[in-house]
């Protein structure tokens, strides 16, 4: 893992070299105007993008007891603390340290690490879900013309309803006929290549037994509820934090659409997260996506910047600070985490 952790970031170092090579000669940049964007910048607005930031961490923690209530009951914000400390792993380790909020739960309850996984996993399902589903409506329901290239757009907000639609029935049968569904597709996948098949099948299997974390359309009507009202919020924080651009005539008057846009490929942009380098190409991205929304390259690199800070790296020092109180070491936990998800996999190929 660290291996490829390593070769990724080369490769990414070596794109950004060769962006900032090809960009410095054509693009004009007045780092004074870059100053005076963040200067003039309404902190209350940010201050209101952190907020709901901080409560989407909370909605996280108690999502996570309810989809382990079968298996430990334990209070709604009892797990708070692997939460913050889980992200805090991330934003300053990286992807590698994915496993640390799983670990951390598994430690605390005296649960075994494959319950927890499978917890996570229908969590990140849940996210996509959501995320996917305002996405969507956003775009659909935006008025004509308020949005580039909108014919493109429009397809994609309904593909992606489509989807999402597709992935919810897919969802109930796996949850109603696992094993079935784990045949079928083993069996199609199988005339490609058994192996192939094979692992389809375990996989599905595997993500059956996550869902046994909900055993009622209740249990699914909270998780789903929470995991909209949490994205919403994420959602409002992107928006506030470009509004507070006030000098910026692009930013200050952003739209919900427009917003969605920024929220995708902010999530895209995530998806490989590097330690402090990823942090770079995450602001270049989302800084690029804000040019093509109209705001000017100062403009759109100070509010990707400021994005980045409100939403991913503000919980860094709240989870510092926990992490000490906890004892608990953040380099020393990821390690933990990673070993003891590399030996799950070894008893549990899928």
């Amino acid at each position: 893992m660290k291996k490829r952790q390593l070769i990724l970031g080369v490769i990414v170092l070596a794109a950004l070299v060769a962006l900032w090579f090809w960009g410095r000669n054509r693009l004009h940049f007045d780092f004074s105007v870059f100053r005076a964007q963040l200067a003039l910048a309404n902190w209350r607005s940010i201050a209101i993008g952190l907020a709901c930031i901080y409560l989407g961490y909370v909605l996280r923690a108690i999502r996570w007891a309810l989809l382990m209530k079968h298996t430990k009951r334990v209070p709604l914000f009892s797990l708070l603390g692997t939460q913050v400390i889980g992200f805090t792993a991330v934003a300053l380790i990286g992807r590698v340290a994915d496993l640390v909020r799983p670990y951390l739960v598994s430690k605390r309850t005296n649960l075994p690490l494959s319950t927890q996984v499978a917890v996570y996993i229908v969590e990140r399902l849940f996210d996509a879900g959501s995320m996917a589903l305002i996405f969507s409506s956003v775009i659909l329901l935006s008025p004509a013309g308020s949005l580039p290239h909108p014919e493109i757009v429009r397809k994609a907000g309904l593909w992606g309803l489509i989807v999402t639609v597709c992935g919810a029935l897919f969802l109930v049968a796996v949850r109603l006929a696992g094993g079935f569904v784990a045949s079928f597709f083993e069996r199609a996948f199988g005339l490609i290549s058994k192996s192939l098949g094979h692992s389809a099948g375990q996989k599905i299997r595997t993500f059956h037994a996550g869902l046994d974390t909900m055993r009622s359309f209740a249990d699914f009507g909270a998780v789903a509820g929470l995991s909209i009202v949490m994205w919403l919020f994420i959602s409002l924080a992107y928006l506030e934090t470009a509004r507070a651009f006030v000098a910026s005539p692009a930013l200050a008057s952003m739209t919900l659409g427009k917003c969605m846009l920024l929220l995708a490929a902010s999530g895209g942009a995530s998806v490989i997260q590097l330690p402090i380098l990823g942090w770079f190409s995450q602001i270049g991205i989302v800084a690029a996506t804000l040019a093509g929304l109209g705001a000017a390259p100062e403009a759109a690199t100070a509010c990707s910047a400021l994005l980045l800070l409100v939403t991913f790296l503000a919980i860094v020092p709240v989870g510092l600070v926990w992490s000490r109180f906890e004892h608990v070491s953040l380099r020393k936990i990821a390690s933990e985490s990673e070993h003891a998800g590399e030996a799950l996999a070894g008893d549990h190929p899928a």
